[in-house]
């Protein structure tokens, strides 16, 4: 009786990557999607995105510079990443009705992103001689 070798079993170095070439696989990996989701965000104008803020009537409740208001949220400085927002946007199901890409396009709402990322924080009270 012969012994055959299953094929199926059979280790070839190839087929077993090293823990440092997965790391390296990881990190061009994450790359790959961060790069991807953000390309549209790259090509982002603030300048733009204020006159669709101004167009699209988000001043009406989160005030000309996002610093919020009765009706809506602080937006900025610092505003939620553009994929959060986004998929806010898209899908609002409270007091903001949802806008669709028909209505604000994936573009107009990266440049209101970079806006709202363009705005610097309100300065400290301490520093404004008015209120001291």
């Amino acid at each position: 009786m012969t012994t055959r070798s299953n094929p199926i079993k059979a280790v070839h170095p190839a087929r077993h990557p090293t823990p440092a070439l997965q790391l390296r696989v990881g990190v061009l990996l994450t790359a790959c999607v961060w790069f991807l989701t953000t390309q549209t965000a790259w090509a982002a104008s603030a300048e733009k995105g204020k006159e669709a803020y101004v167009k699209n009537g988000c001043w009406q409740c989160h005030g000309f510079v996002g610093q919020g208001g009765s009706a809506g949220l602080r937006l900025a400085p610092n505003p939620k990443p553009l994929a959060y927002i986004s998929a806010f946007v898209r899908n609002s199901s409270g007091p903001m009705p949802p806008y669709t890409q028909k209505i604000l396009s994936d573009n107009d709402l990266a440049d209101i992103h970079a806006y709202l990322e363009s705005l610097p924080p309100a300065p400290e009270p301490k520093t404004i001689p008015a209120l001291n």
